[in-house]
């Protein structure tokens, strides 16, 4: 058996997964002995802590769309960050009269964002004040998910709109329903259709890796700043092995 064949895809993929949660379990026990470094600034974290902060003391509401993104898919990833999002908003909005709403395009989602609703609040002190429609399912397909959440960012007085997850071209309405009420749109997609609208149509937006940062940006736990840092160092193993096969090609090896 030669080296291309010994090196199958299934392979490379299994041997990446370990060496990346090994890297991520190694900067997060590191990181409690050293001093937090700072992250560069992304214009959209810092609108967004502040959207929070007006609408607790203005009592408005605010809200995030987790997309249409199944966790058993590569869309998974975008969809577990916007729970992300949600935990953390839920946690500062517990002080508020009016709890966030969060609302998605599958099954899965609702049942998840209801839980971490509720979770957050009870961890609070707070799960008297959780309203039941806290957590909406707004529709199965593209368009009529989107068509859903109009009607929530415009008659639940949202004052900001969080777009983190599996969205395409469907986002546009969402972001143009948000302008027109006058509220925040801040957004985040995995699908490249859906950040090029988003691009045009959304206040601030997260281009690419941007929106996995969340976690860390929103301060939702160590493993988070140790994905980061894991993601710079495979970007160089990366670098690293390309340069290498390439070598190894013209050397006439491979």
């Amino acid at each position: 058996m030669n080296l291309p064949e010994l090196l199958s895809p299934g392979l490379l993929g299994i041997i990446f997964i370990i060496l990346f949660t090994a890297l991520m379990t190694g900067f997060t026990f590191a990181r409690r002995s050293q001093p937090v470094r700072f992250l560069r600034t992304i214009p959209a974290f810092s609108r967004l802590a502040r959207a929070i902060g007006l609408a607790v003391e203005a009592g408005n509401r605010l809200h995030v769309s987790l997309g249409r993104g199944e966790l058993n898919g590569i869309e998974g990833g975008a969809a577990l960050i916007g729970l992300t999002v949600l935990q953390r908003i839920a946690r500062v909005a517990s002080a508020s009269d009016r709890p966030p709403v969060a609302t998605s395009g599958t099954g899965t989602l609702t049942v998840l964002s209801q839980d971490t609703l509720r979770s957050t609040y009870r961890r609070m002190g707070a799960a008297d004040q959780l309203e039941p429609a806290s957590g909406q399912l707004t529709g199965l397909t593209p368009f009529s998910y989107a068509a859903g959440v109009l009607p929530v960012i415009q008659d639940q007085q949202v004052s900001a709109t969080f777009l983190a997850g599996h969205l395409g071209s469907e986002a546009a309405l969402i972001a143009d329903a948000g302008e027109r009420d006058g509220s925040l749109t801040l957004a985040g997609s995995d699908q490249i259709p859906g950040q090029a609208v988003l691009y045009a149509t959304a206040q601030e937006l997260l281009i690419g890796e941007e929106l996995f940062a969340a976690g860390a940006y929103m301060q939702a736990g160590p493993m988070h700043f140790a994905s980061l840092r894991a993601q710079d160092v495979m970007r160089w193993v990366l670098i690293i092995v390309i340069l290498a096969g390439l070598i190894a090609r013209a050397a006439g090896v491979l």
